[in-house]
């Protein structure tokens, strides 16, 4: 068997190597290293895909949601709506711009941002909904759009782990995740779904306006070469990382569906464990409930296949694994209300039994394009044997 890895960047890249090599070496060769062709070739291409109007590349995925949330003009004391169960950049950026943060408890089933809770939390301070496709499902966005339009409220998507992730709507129609609020954000880390040999992100919105004022925040604030028009940051995604993302955009589909396949046969393997609760989709297509992992999902692309260990052996488990030889991450070991730096008297626990509850529970296995049946199935054998 190979060696297992949580994300095997390696493997993916001897199957595109010639193409990328070749991307790589054309950039060098017209040393054309920022805001060169291989960006503009990656953006229009991204823009198709997504079929959104406009694609704005950055530096990173916390600079896109920075900068999206500067874009909307959002203001100081302005409090922006977000779940407690994600990674910091979410809330970082929120509180480095003087806004104030409003973490949220999740869904117990999708681990998405809670609806009921979002709804509960809405003040007149309120300006923004910040939802997390989180592990690359997305969340209730018809829900949330209607709650938008209710209170005349923005709504910024994080999608740095959801890409290529589509939503169908309860009308039947479909949008790609991250293309569906005011302004979309996602990050391009080598190990999400569409990763970069660096850092990389990009904002992602269909208003022409904010598009305008976003293109001027990345460089400077300048829409002119030294005429600061508004206050900027220098966010650029350099060419060569670009060059490298525009090949792998055209393998995107191919990898979110190997990641589909591969979370899966986890689930046909573990969800029959009592003490073991496996990943569930929220779909439209057909019910308003959420259902196990079918053949036509397209709102889930597993950035992380996560499941729940429910019999307090989690800990247990993750140092079996560990000894086994077989990687795994813990998302998220501490909830972003209870981190030094978020923590806020306003927050009471009982508002976060969900979050709480995860975090003692959740681990994350080998998720990529590359596992095969053999390693799956060492996996989750070896998880099964140790639970009993």
């Amino acid at each position: 068997m190979r060696k297992l890895q949580m994300v095997d960047l390696k493997g993916q890249y001897t199957h595109i190597k010639s193409e990328i090599d070749q991307a790589v070496i054309d950039v060098v060769d017209s040393t054309a290293y920022i805001n060169g062709p291989a960006v503009q070739s990656f953006q229009a291409n991204l823009e198709q895909y997504l079929d959104v109007k406009h694609v704005i590349p950055c530096a990173n995925g916390t600079d896109a949601l920075q900068i999206a949330m500067m874009g909307l003009g959002l203001k100081p004391g302005d409090e922006v709506i977000t779940a407690d169960f994600t990674f910091a950049a979410t809330v970082e950026v929120i509180a480095l711009l003087g806004l104030t943060p409003v973490l949220v408890d999740v869904d117990p089933e999708t681990y998405n941002i809670d609806i009921s809770a979002i709804e509960k939390a809405i003040t007149p301070k309120t300006k923004a909904i910040v939802p997390v496709h989180l592990f690359g499902h997305v969340a209730n966005m018809d829900a949330i759009m209607d709650l938008a339009k209710a209170h005349d409220l923005k709504v910024i998507e994080d999608n740095a782990q959801a890409i290529g992730a589509d939503y169908t709507f309860k009308n039947g129609t479909s949008k790609k995740a991250g293309t569906i609020g005011d302004v979309g954000a996602t990050s391009f880390f080598p190990s999400k779904n569409l990763g970069c040999y660096g850092d990389g992100g990009a904002i992602f919105t269909n208003n022409d306006e904010l598009a305008h004022i976003i293109r001027g925040i990345v460089n400077h604030g300048m829409y002119e070469r030294y005429h600061h028009d508004v206050v900027g940051v220098n966010s650029r995604l350099d060419s060569i990382q670009a060059a490298i993302l525009d090949i792998k955009l055209k393998h995107l589909d191919t990898y979110n569906s190997r990641r589909q396949d591969a979370a899966r046969a986890y689930t046909k393997a573990l969800q029959k464990h009592e003490a073991i609760i496996t990943p569930t989709t929220f779909t439209h297509k057909s019910c308003d409930i959420n259902c196990s992992i079918c053949d036509t999902c397209d709102c889930h692309v597993f950035h992380q296949y996560t499941i729940r260990i429910t019999n307090g052996k989690r800990d247990h488990l993750a140092e079996h694994l560990k000894e086994k030889n077989i990687p795994f991450g813990i998302y998220y070991p501490i909830p972003l209300h209870l981190q030094k730096a978020y923590a806020d008297k306003r927050y009471n626990e009982e508002d976060f039994t969900v979050t709480n509850q995860l975090v003692d529970e959740v681990i994350s296995l080998p998720m990529h394009t590359e596992l095969d049946t053999e390693q799956i199935e060492y996996i989750t054998n070896t998880i099964l044997e140790f639970l009993g």
